[in-house]
């Protein structure tokens, strides 16, 4: 097994942890996580820019993509940035389209539309530490098979003070994705990026409908969904990682 290495790097003054592992001239894939713990400006656009000095400093011209939940946005404003850069794209439950968005995210939607402090404070339960336990276990058929390992340390993260804030200034901003999902359709339609959509099907956030919706602009996408939830990967990281292998590997990537 190929060793991982655990690495930081100087992104315009910020520092950038980061994981490793590969030879370095092999062809390469960007892991974008989907939940932020870092310390600068909390916006999505302010995300995509320290992404994309993260890859300049590492010197990833370039790259495939997989994204997830918040990764997904941060990875396709790149992608809209930087269309040469971008080789294949695989999106575990992350969503580019308005038929994707369950009903769950009917409380941020009224956020949205009137952000005043009542319907701030609504969503704090959203970062609640049950809520993040279920949002690890729902819609798993064995909830046995989720290690408490994930939802243990982000609520960890979230416990620290004003992090609370943060993840709410996060929901906020969260309404400028759902603005650009044209520009990102346009980016898939014009450049026709490989792209595999691997999908936990019982998400409570972004429904198979999302996973779908990419064949409309990328008619050769592939589409695959798991009996599983939002955190795909807590109970089929065997799978998903073989249908990253063999997707990438008919791209001769």
């Amino acid at each position: 097994m190929t060793p991982i290495t655990y690495r930081s790097i100087d992104v315009n003054g910020l520092k950038v942890f980061y994981r490793e592992s590969g030879h370095p001239e092999a062809p390469k894939l960007l892991l974008l996580h989907g939940y932020p713990s870092a310390s600068f400006t909390y916006t999505f656009d302010s995300l995509t820019d320290v992404l994309d000095g993260f890859t300049g400093a590492v010197g990833f011209d370039r790259f495939a993509l997989y994204v997830f939940d918040y990764g997904a946005p941060t990875g396709f404003r790149l992608a809209v940035r930087r269309p040469e850069r971008i080789t294949a794209i695989i999106t575990q439950n992350g969503n580019a389209y308005e038929e994707g968005l369950s009903d769950g995210w009917n409380p941020i939607r009224a956020y949205w539309k009137e952000p005043i402090q009542a319907n701030r404070d609504a969503i704090r339960t959203l970062l609640q530490p049950e809520t993040t336990v279920w949002q690890y276990t729902h819609g798993v058929p064995d909830p046995s098979l989720v290690s408490p390992d994930g939802y243990t340390l982000d609520n960890h993260y979230l416990a620290r003070p004003g992090a609370d804030e943060i993840q709410l200034d996060l929901f906020l901003d969260y309404a400028t994705n759902i603005d650009l999902y044209p520009a990102f359709q346009d980016y898939f339609r014009t450049h026709q990026p490989p792209l595999l959509a691997i999908w936990g099907r019982n998400d409570p956030f972004f429904l198979p409908a999302g996973a779908e919706a990419f064949t409309r602009d990328i008619p050769a996408a592939e589409v695959q969904l798991l009996d599983t939830g939002h955190f795909a990967l807590e109970t089929h990281a065997a799978e998903i990682a073989m249908a990253i292998r063999k997707f990438l590997a008919r791209q001769q990537l």
